[in-house]
């Protein structure tokens, strides 16, 4: 086993961040986090410095808070960074996102259509060069790209390798750039962590994998877990910095002559230990120009742990704003599309945006009491026996229901806009009373594999907004600041 961090030959530093979402307020931090790094290291001449990133730092189809995204990455002087699947949420005006990149965007396992903005900028691998030093960068993109965006031109324009000729597309990624004498290669993934394990001990010539998608937290360097070894028996080192900018890493490393790491430390860093970088916040709001006030929050509880199978009032709030503004008698809003939490205080664009990126289309549609049942069925059952817990539970207004720790539904009620709660039946759901229900067009759309969601012939009305301006609808005519609690409409039975 390689040892703690001493002596070694060449000593790297890598910044690196993953699947930042869109969080623009996370990023305003990460920049005093980045220019404490650039002054540790100032005099540290010795020290090759890399900045890189593994994808996901853009997020929906706004375009402002796409080019925020790429602006931060220069800003803190990314050289690299994997396409994840939110940088393909943005499947129109692309061009007006992508022309300010001033890193390199690495994909080897996609083919793009040549009109497709992303075809020109699209590289499989860099070699970066620090101190006489060369790297050799690669990415990867997620071979499950097509389940989690909506279809659109990138289903018409990409295509996406599957896992195994992925490995292959990495392996000959790798012999092209060990043929160029680069022995120190680097691959910026946004596979997941089960697959980049897979992908560490698959392939020769691998030396580090900063890794996405799966929103795993790796603190320090465990044998077997994220330090594994490659077909040669070489060491590999794994690392993922969470979610939505809360965490950032530096990975310090030690090579010998022969790009072999003998020595390594992996620190995971948290955001909300920095202040937002006045610079980056003045151009960020300028940015989001007319940066609105919609109304306050008086009181919130703190943001679950895990917010894609935990009870949460920030979701429930949310989905409350979706029905009474929808005027339908259900509203559900996927864990997976909320960001954050509120707090205490105003709630203005960037707060909302920050929360509520995606900006999918809200579609008012009559879901039959089965489809509503399978819906909730699929989601807890395959979110709480995954490890990354996708694709989330559904948060609800108008319905109440108990599962257990295992995600299985055990009961549910449908509650009207006067209170009264009638209860459904979910192991017999009826296929002949319906509800008007708002929701978005990714789950109407059938995406994350909600094929029962998909019923374009009971759409009602495809409404123009999305859930986000349904909240600020709601807070502005409230008379009075908003408490958010938790009234216990979802409950989790823990078994022995």
């Amino acid at each position: 086993m390689i040892s703690p961090i001493s002596t070694g030959n060449i000593k790297t530093s890598i910044f690196y961040i993953n699947d930042y979402h869109g969080k623009s307020i996370n990023m305003e931090r990460t920049q005093s986090a980045s220019n404490t790094f650039d002054a540790n290291n100032k005099n540290k001449k010795d020290t090759d410095i890399l900045k890189l990133s593994s994808g996901d730092i853009m997020v929906g189809e706004d375009i402002t808070i796409n080019k925020a995204a790429v602006l931060f990455e220069n800003f803190i002087g990314i050289r690299a960074s994997a396409v994840g699947n939110h940088e393909h949420d943005l499947q129109t005006n692309q061009d007006k996102v992508l022309k300010y990149a001033k890193f390199n965007l690495l994909s080897n396992n996609v083919k793009v259509n040549p009109r497709n903005p992303w075809s020109s900028v699209l590289k499989s691998s860099v070699v970066e060069e620090v101190n006489g030093h060369k790297y050799g960068i690669i990415g990867s993109t997620p071979v499950d790209l097509f389940t989690r965006t909506k279809c659109g031109s990138l289903h018409r324009d990409f295509t996406v390798d599957n896992a195994e000729q992925t490995v292959k597309d990495i392996q000959l990624e790798i012999d092209k750039l060990k043929a160029q004498g680069i022995n120190k290669i680097i691959l910026l993934s946004h596979l997941g962590n089960t697959f980049e394990k897979f992908v560490a001990t698959q392939t020769s010539g691998l030396d580090v994998i900063l890794g996405g998608h799966s929103h795993d937290l790796i603190k320090s360097v465990k044998e077997g877990e994220n330090l594994l070894y490659n077909k040669d028996g070489e060491p590999v080192i794994i690392t993922q910095a969470g979610k939505d900018g809360k965490n950032f890493g530096i990975l310090n490393l030690k090579f010998d002559k022969n790009g072999i790491i003998k020595k390594v430390q992996n620190n995971i860093g948290y955001t909300k230990d920095f202040h937002r970088n006045m610079a980056v916040e003045y151009i960020f709001n300028k940015l989001f120009k007319n940066n609105k006030v919609y109304g306050e929050i008086k009181s919130a509880p703190p943001e679950p742990k895990d917010l894609l199978i935990s009870p949460n009032p920030h979701g429930y709030f949310i989905a409350d704003c979706m029905r009474k503004d929808s005027g339908c008698d259900i509203a559900l809003i996927q864990s997976a599309n909320m960001r954050g939490y509120f707090e205490k205080g105003e709630v203005d664009d960037r707060i909302l945006n920050d929360i509520l990126p995606f900006k999918n289309e809200l579609y008012k549609i009559r879901y039959s009491e089965k489809d509503i049942v399978d819906a909730l069925k699929f989601a807890c059952e395959n979110s709480f026996n995954s490890h990354s817990h996708k694709p989330g539970m559904f948060y609800a207004s108008g319905l109440k229901y108990t599962l257990n720790d295992k995600g299985k539904l055990l009961s549910l009620t449908f509650v009207d806009k006067n209170g009264k709660e009638s209860p459904i039946d979910v192991n017999n759901p009826r296929y002949d009373k319906f509800y008007t229900t708002v929701i978005n067009d990714y789950c109407a759309q059938g995406n994350d594999k909600f094929k029962m969601l998909d019923k374009p012939q009971q759409i009602i009305e495809k409404t123009g907004i999305d859930s986000a301006i349904s909240v600020a609808n709601v807070l502005k005519t409230s008379k009075e600041p908003v408490q958010i609690v938790d009234d216990g409409r979802i409950t989790i039975i823990h078994e022995k």
